[in-house]
């Protein structure tokens, strides 16, 4: 056996190892503090650069959009390039952008660094997931993903606290700034990731721009019919991009290795992972989003006691994610996630029926029980995704596990903005919705369990783990 084929199989040797750990942890907390850093600056740049409230908000929705269009085309590149040299061009990308906002004089700049930044991102988002499996033993894979959901939990919650730090003793682009020690870091430990293997296929451009196209217009129409006056123009640009989307699908059907893995969805077990992912993901986000207006509107929460009422959130999403990937590496992630769907639904209807008048520890132990019962989902789903595709569809695999949580969190985005707009987005109605949508991932996590779907035919487990580390 092969020096390459014997890392691919069992990992990088130690300390190697630990090094590209840091690596993948830096650039992953990069990524997520940069998405929601920015939202805590947007009243001063918008002063600063005499901007509208709203316009200023393309801030934030430009980046997210950029990342949502990019992962899976530059995922399919990566597996050309070979997945190191894509993650670092990425890191590199980023940290150019992220200097140029120190030249930012107007909005429209400053737009274009943001879709910079998100491309830098994207491309090193695209292939994180596939790194990991290169990185840990195929029997560490649900640890090694345990640990990168607690840095992607714990960057997300402390993403607007540094936001708030940096502003609070430094102008506005300085926020952007605050990642850059994170892309360094990345760069310099990003030696020590598993060596690219290049292949010599050509590149699908057409498919990545029909890719892109579909994503976005579908997600940007979406964005539209919320924030926007013309539901025609909106449900128009949606039509545009499902067309698109038709055409595209039927085009991936006839390539041996598609930009949108249809081949991986095929499969039942992926696809059922899938759609548990999107589905737990615009709960969560359902959930987070809406209930500052309930704790301000309904309770009278001020702004830092509704902080420290979500906080418990991600401190017990930190806590249980390492060890649901660690227990994935043992037990079925379709019973883990099942399980941790069980707990969420509970936690989300205590949340729907709180007390008339709630104090901090009621909220408090609520949104811990559901920090943990999506902690206890994630990891093994993620780890059943990467774990059960094809070595060579590792990357695409990650990028899809990366675009459904992102599509996943704007689609909660857009419904809290959509149940606000209604007039029953700072209520009871959120939680319920998140409760309903939290059965639907735990039954698609549960369906995972019978044997059919557990134990597919062997010619679709070529070059897979063994059902025994895959779970």
């Amino acid at each position: 056996m092969q020096p390459d084929q014997i890392s691919a199989a069992d990992g990088l040797p130690k300390p190697r190892r630990f090094m590209a750990i840091a690596a993948i942890s830096a650039g992953t907390a990069l990524t997520i503090i940069d998405g929601g850093i920015a939202t805590v600056a947007l009243p001063t740049i918008a002063r600063d650069l005499n901007v509208g409230n709203s316009a200023v908000v393309t801030v934030v929705t430009v980046y997210q959009l950029i990342l949502a269009m990019a992962l899976l085309p530059f995922s399919g590149l990566g597996d050309r390039i070979g997945l190191k040299r894509m993650y670092q061009y990425g890191q590199l990308l980023f940290t150019v952008a992220t200097l140029l906002c120190f030249f930012a004089k107007s909005l429209p700049f400053l737009l274009v660094v943001r879709a910079a930044q998100a491309l830098g991102a994207a491309a090193a988002l695209s292939v994180s997931s596939a790194l990991i499996r290169s990185i840990y033993p195929a029997k560490q894979l649900g640890r090694g993903l345990g640990i990168n959901s607690v840095v992607v939990s714990s960057s997300a919650a402390l993403a607007p606290t540094i936001g708030g730090l940096v502003l609070a003793i430094a102008p506005w682009p300085w926020v952007f700034a605050s990642a850059v020690p994170f892309a360094i870091a990345s760069l310099l430990l990003g030696r020590a990731l598993p060596e690219p293997h290049r292949r010599d296929e050509p590149f699908d451009v057409l498919g990545a721009v029909m890719c892109a196209a579909m994503i976005g217009l579908v997600i940007g129409g979406a964005e539209s019919a919320v924030h926007g006056d013309s539901p025609i123009v909106s449900a128009a640009i949606v039509l545009t991009g499902a067309v698109i989307g038709w055409f595209f699908v039927k085009r991936e059907q006839g390539e041996t290795k598609p930009i949108l893995p249809i081949d991986l969805l095929a499969r039942p077990v992926l696809a059922l992972s899938a759609i548990g992912a999107y589905t737990a993901f615009i709960a969560q986000m359902t959930l987070l989003l809406s209930t500052p207006f309930r704790l301000t509107h309904a309770y009278g929460f001020s702004a830092a006691e509704v902080g420290a009422a979500i906080a418990p959130w991600p401190l017990a999403n930190m806590v249980v994610a390492p060890l649901s990937g660690w227990l994935s590496d043992r037990y079925p992630a379709g019973l883990l996630g099942g399980i941790g769907m069980s707990v969420s639904i509970c936690a989300l209807l205590l949340l729907a029926y709180m007390p008339a008048d709630p104090g901090y520890f009621d909220i408090a132990w609520r949104m811990a029980l559901c920090g943990s019962g999506f902690g206890m989902f994630m990891a093994p789903n993620a780890r059943l995704i990467i774990g059960s595709a094809p070595r060579e569809r590792a990357a695409a695999a990650g990028g899809l596990v990366s675009t459904v949580r992102l599509v996943g969190q704007t689609t909660g985005a857009t419904l809290v903005a959509a149940l606000l707009a209604m007039g029953v987005g700072a209520g009871m109605t959120p939680p319920l919705v998140a409760a309903g949508l939290a059965l639907v991932a735990g039954l698609c996590s549960l369906s995972r369990l019978r044997p059919s779907i557990r134990n597919p035919p062997t010619e679709e487990t070529q070059d897979v783990q063994p059902a025994s580390q895959a779970r």
